[in-house]
């Protein structure tokens, strides 16, 4: 089997393993499987290390993995890239896109930069309650924030294996649409002003790679002239100066599916899904 047919294996193991219903409350099981498949998966490659929580007067967790970055002399005082993805679904879906794919992703970079380290030390954080209001997001960037702990980059992975070749598959926010392609087939990278660089950096190394079109907006300083691009887990480190992009499908803006119960593994595009990892790997590698 060739190296794009064992990460396509290994993302759509992971799929079928993440794909149900994990809602915190009302799907306890399926909520608490993932969240120890995840820990299962990343300890692999280090200590997994827990970052909990209250929300409602209970106790959640954020799961953490730290990757060294590859040996030279100013390894050690260089800021980690962090790379988040949240587990947890709105009740009745089983996540397929929104999360599962994500997740995925996560866990097949963990497992390459933990192989091939990058220059850069990477900290791999599965985030709890992204849809109760990124609550494990923001608990984990408010903590950072208080600590003073410097970030080089902030990835989030949200909903990356819907795809839709069909002319005028997209749709956009108000007046997007003049400036992007109509047809649902790219990944989109989405920063705040910080990171530009690194938003012209990715995009043309995915385009480089030829692993799938590729498409970045550079949304302000907090994302808040389009709200749209704030519905995820990079949102509360841009509120906190952090310099951090959403990676994503477009979410709703394409997939018919998202927060349904129809949101399962048979929609989505896994040769789509396995070329996004493999731009996201390769991209990294030249940040």
């Amino acid at each position: 089997m060739t190296a794009t047919g064992d990460l396509k294996q290994a993302l759509t193991q992971h799929l079928q393993q993440l794909c149900r219903e994990r809602d915190p409350f009302l799907a306890t099981a399926g909520h608490f499987y993932a969240q120890q498949y995840i820990r299962q998966q990343l300890a692999q490659w280090g200590v997994v290390e827990p970052h909990a929580f209250e929300f409602r007067g209970q106790q959640y967790q954020n799961w953490i993995l730290d990757l060294a970055a590859a040996e030279s002399p100013a390894a050690p005082t260089q800021p980690p890239i962090l790379i988040g993805a949240h587990y947890d679904t709105v009740p009745g879906s089983p996540g397929a896109d929104d999360n599962a794919t994500g997740v995925a992703v996560l866990l097949e970079l963990a497992r390459s930069l933990a192989a091939q380290p990058i220059r850069y030390p990477v900290r791999c954080v599965a985030f709890d309650l992204e849809e109760y209001g990124l609550v494990g997001s923001t608990a984990y960037a408010e903590a950072l924030r208080q600590q003073g702990y410097p970030l080089r980059l902030m990835l989030s992975l949200e909903m990356l294996g819907y795809c839709n070749q069909t002319p005028y598959s997209q749709n956009y926010p108000p007046g997007l649409s003049y400036f992007y392609p109509n047809q649902a087939n790219f990944v989109a990278l989405i920063g705040n002003w910080r990171t530009i660089p690194d938003l012209l950096r990715l995009t043309s190394s995915i385009r480089r790679l030829g692993a799938v079109p590729c498409e970045w907006l550079p949304a302000g300083s907090q994302g808040k002239l389009v709200p749209d691009t704030r519905r995820s887990d990079h949102a509360p480190f841009w509120d906190r100066g952090y310099p951090a992009i959403l990676v994503t499908d477009t979410a709703n803006l394409r997939n018919p599916h998202y927060h349904r119960h129809s949101d399962r593994l048979e929609t989505l595009d896994i040769d789509f899904l396995t070329r996004v990892c493999q731009g996201l790997v390769e991209g990294l590698r030249l940040l």
